[in-house]
């Protein structure tokens, strides 16, 4: 397993959770999502190291913008 946090800004609300996590979930080999939305932290735990560009292209989708890595 590969636990990997990555910065998200624009999420104000339990809603932008809802949305971040869905997609990012939805990736192949994702197993767990977890949000701080204080923080604008996204920890991803998955089977094998993510794309970076997957990710970030799940964020965007949720509308949201991933941060340099």
């Amino acid at each position: 397993m590969v636990t990997t946090t990555y910065q998200v800004q624009g999420m104000t609300c339990g809603h932008c959770v809802s949305a971040v996590s869905g997609q990012v979930g939805a990736l192949p080999g994702v197993t767990d999502v977890t949000v701080d939305l204080p923080a604008g932290r996204v920890t991803v735990t998955s089977e094998q190291p993510l794309d970076e560009n997957a990710v970030r292209a799940a964020v965007d989708e949720a509308g949201y913008e991933l941060l340099g890595a």
